[in-house]
């Protein structure tokens, strides 16, 4: 999983270690796992239900549609997006996580292992066991990172829930719902009907 092989690698301490994106390197792990303040999170063991795909596809497709030939572009999960804090040494950045979905409009953000620094736009999908992740500890990180926006979608209740960042912090949209028309302030002229993403 990672681009970097060590064979005396210590098994990370999940439940008490504080580790950094230059430990993050090191582990060979046969599942995804996020860092948030030097905790570790693993991702879903399991594959994603279908209605988590569907919506991924629909989304990410809409979004590649809309940014071709456009500086912004779009990456989805498994693409590791680093928020450093400090400096952008490996050895002190200690937030690592995979959105979803994710729109980076400077290239000079990206590189050979991914994002280094606040994407514009973020969304995540919420599955059972991933939401406590999402609204709380993702929330923070993004928000102090300076993602401008941060969408959180559900797909049983079919909502999306629309953070953006004002002045530093964020300010909620209302539940959008299918038959709403979304637009976005990072994106200007995106247009997104929920119905078709919603759709069965």
């Amino acid at each position: 999983m990672k681009s970097e092989k060590n064979d005396h690698v210590k098994e990370p301490d999940i439940e008490y270690g504080l580790y950094t994106y230059a430990d993050y390197l090191t582990w060979e792990m046969d599942e995804m796992v996020e860092l948030i303040k030097g905790k570790i999170f693993k991702r879903d063991i399991a594959a994603p239900a279908l209605n988590h795909q569907r919506i991924s596809m629909h989304l990410s497709n809409k979004f590649y549609n809309f940014l071709r030939g456009k500086t912004c572009q779009v990456f989805h999960a498994p693409f590791d997006v680093r928020l450093p804090v400090k400096s952008r040494k490996n050895q002190d950045i200690d937030t690592v996580v995979q959105p979803d979905i994710c729109v980076v409009c400077d290239p000079a953000k990206l590189d050979a292992a991914g994002c280094l620094g606040a994407p514009d736009l973020v969304v995540e999908i919420l599955s059972p066991g991933n939401n406590k992740r999402e609204l709380k500890n993702k929330y923070e990180v993004y928000e102090e990172a300076g993602v401008r926006e941060y969408w959180v979608i559900h797909p049983n209740e079919q909502t999306l829930l629309i953070y953006s960042l004002v002045e530093g912090r964020y300010q909620a949209s209302r539940f959008f719902v299918p038959g709403d028309e979304v637009t976005s302030a990072c994106l200007p002229s995106f247009f997104l009907d929920l119905e078709e993403i919603f759709e069965e």
